[in-house]
């Protein structure tokens, strides 16, 4: 029996904050893997050899302008795409197709209306509201539902906000995001010399990430401990705002801005830190987390890490056992928390170890890809059982 292939797509393989797409495509064993992409980038970081790219309509504008200027509704893909895609997947001998993020389930179904094989369309937190606010889109939207055989969602609020919008229970599941052990492995942390802490939020630079409300911590923060300093990770398109910001607040010394960071090195830097810090908040769009990677990743190292009340968060933290958790967009609260933590070591300690736990327990990477290999057997098998009851 030939082993079954899997086609996922994501529109740029990879953009560097991908690892936990990256993670999902290398690693399932029992079943063969091809990525469809409508371009590469950062090939080195993220190699692959079963990529095919999907050539764009040279079209593909004038829709947008009918489509999104217009009637205000999210693009689809023109013939051309959706014939390009269909080919390549027939010649990969595909039993399956995962397109990563809802967005980009609505822009294939032209395709999926008329797909040959199973669809499955992952959400993971910006592509259940942003763009999807005009009735046009509301209907695009509930059609996916409708034609997918299986909508996952990386957290249980997703889930709910999926229902919420119309997708039926029994077609959405619960995919978390898998965190690789043996890379973020638990690291026990002495309280720094000269109360010397070292912060660190990691994350794309982007309003959701609440950076402003983390600067804002920070300033009260660094006059209790002078020393303090706090490295941002990430890059984005607030970048320059939050540089300014911080010579505003009078914390250019005391904050270090790293850019992206490959897994190793973000491993490195959450094991030299002291205390982790990501204050999500929704935004004007309606975009929210599902639950960060980068949060994830700093518990398992044994971070002990403040958070906000916010998406799938609370899945992972538990208020004073796992984490502490704050309400969205309040800076004063966010301080008071991060000083807590700084003055107590038994809570500092004791939520050092049950974060770690809570993500060996919910988030192990190993047993995330095992459930979806599993999922996307049974999807297989289910679509091969109603085919033949068709005929």
């Amino acid at each position: 029996m030939e082993t079954p292939t899997v086609s996922v797509f994501c529109p740029t393989f990879l953009k560097p904050e991908m690892w936990h797409v990256y993670r999902q495509v290398v690693g399932p064993t029992g079943l063969r893997i091809t990525a469809h992409a409508f371009k590469r980038e950062n090939a080195d970081r993220f190699p692959y050899p079963d990529l095919f790219l999907v050539p764009r309509s040279p079209y593909r504008w004038v829709q947008r302008v009918w489509h999104v200027q217009i009637r205000h509704s999210p693009q689809l893909a023109l013939p051309s795409e959706c014939r390009s895609l269909l080919h390549s997947l027939i010649k990969q001998k595909s039993d399956l197709v995962h397109i990563y993020f809802g967005n980009n389930g609505i822009f294939w179904l032209p395709f999926i209306r008329r797909s040959p094989v199973p669809v499955i369309v992952s959400f993971h937190g910006a592509d259940v509201q942003v763009g999807l606010n005009s009735p046009v889109a509301d209907l695009r939207l509930r059609e996916l539902f409708q034609r997918a055989a299986l909508v996952l969602a990386r957290s249980e609020s997703l889930a709910e906000a999926l229902q919420e919008r119309g997708c039926p229970p029994d077609k959405v599941e619960v995919q978390r995001t898998g965190i690789p052990l043996e890379l973020y492995s638990f690291h026990h942390r002495p309280k720094p010399p000269g109360d010397a802490w070292r912060l660190v939020q990691a994350c794309r630079l982007v309003e959701k990430k609440g950076l402003g409300v983390t600067l804002r911590a920070f300033a009260g923060f660094q006059k209790r401990f002078p020393a303090a300093t706090l490295t941002i990770a990430g890059d984005g398109p607030l970048r320059h705002q939050l540089e300014a910001q911080c010579s505003q607040l009078g914390l250019t010394p005391n904050v270090i801005f790293t850019g992206f960071l490959d897994a190793p090195a973000l491993a490195q830097l959450f094991f030299s830190s002291d205390i982790f810090v990501h204050p999500s908040e929704v935004t004007s769009e309606g975009n929210r987390e599902g639950v960060p990677n980068s949060l994830l990743e700093a518990m398992a190292t044994g971070l002990p890490s403040v958070a906000t009340r916010h998406g799938g968060i609370p899945e992972a933290i538990s208020d004073r056992v796992s984490g502490l958790l704050v309400d969205e967009a309040d800076p004063e609260a966010l301080f008071r928390a991060l000083e807590a933590l700084a003055r107590d070591d038994r809570l500092r300690a004791s939520i050092s170890e049950k974060g770690a736990e809570s993500v060996a327990n919910k988030f192990n990477h190993a047993e995330q890809i095992k459930k979806l290999e599993s999922i996307y057997l049974r999807v297989i098998k289910e679509s091969a059982r109603f085919q033949r009851d068709d005929k």
